[in-house]
């Protein structure tokens, strides 16, 4: 684990199961649980956690089933308890991992907000990613384009996307290249997968066109 608490690209890439697909995938698509000594299930997003892991797909679909079919108690070979609202808990710590993510890559100078900044940085293409607010008006959002090659983040709320910039609210911003923009498309994903679902729309958000 590296400053930021940024996974090393090879300990991203390495593969685990996931016990509701049964598909074996990179990490850096699914999110570890752990049993606590109490016996219930927490979520491990940031795979710090003692304890064997347990893998489950960053979708939405498989951490229900999971849930469902008592998988988590199959995979720990012993009865768990699952909390009520644990897929809500892993959407709740996902929001917050991207917004701090995005937070760091602020104060390294990689990220920018509002329409004019935003704006700039794709005219003189130095963004790389384009993030933009679920509630913000879809006119407004229409007049920029995700950079050529590059990624759009779109499931983030207004207030989600302001904390990550100390404001009330941000509607547009953008990430430049290198740094921690990998890393927060790749956990943006996965908050797109529990939050959103997958199968709703490209995840990466690549080509988002204007009109």
């Amino acid at each position: 684990m590296s400053r930021g608490g940024q996974n090393s690209e090879g300990d991203a890439l390495s593969e685990r199961k996931c016990i509701a697909t049964g598909e074996t995938a990179p990490k850096a698509g699914l999110i570890r649980f752990v049993v606590g000594p109490d016996t219930q299930v927490y979520p491990d997003i940031l795979e710090r956690l003692p304890g064997r892991g347990i893998w489950v797909s960053a979708e939405k679909e498989a951490l229900e089933t999971a849930i469902a079919k008592k998988l988590f108690s199959r995979a720990a070979k012993q009865p768990v308890s699952i909390p009520d609202g644990l897929l809500a808990d892993v959407e709740r710590q996902l929001v917050r991992r991207v917004v701090d993510l995005i937070s760091l890559a602020r104060k390294s100078g990689r990220a920018v907000a509002g329409y004019e900044k935003v704006k700039t940085w794709l005219d003189k293409e130095e963004a790389e990613v384009l993030i933009q607010a679920t509630d913000g008006s879809e006119r407004g959002k229409t007049k920029l384009s995700t950079p050529h090659f590059g990624s759009y983040i779109g499931w983030l709320a207004a207030e989600e996307l302001g904390l990550a910039f100390g404001r009330q609210t941000v509607i547009h911003a953008a990430l430049g290249a290198g740094g921690l923009t990998k890393r927060v498309v790749e956990e943006a994903q996965r908050l797109k997968g529990v939050r959103v679902g997958r199968s709703d729309a490209d995840v990466g958000g690549k080509g988002r066109r204007k009109g």
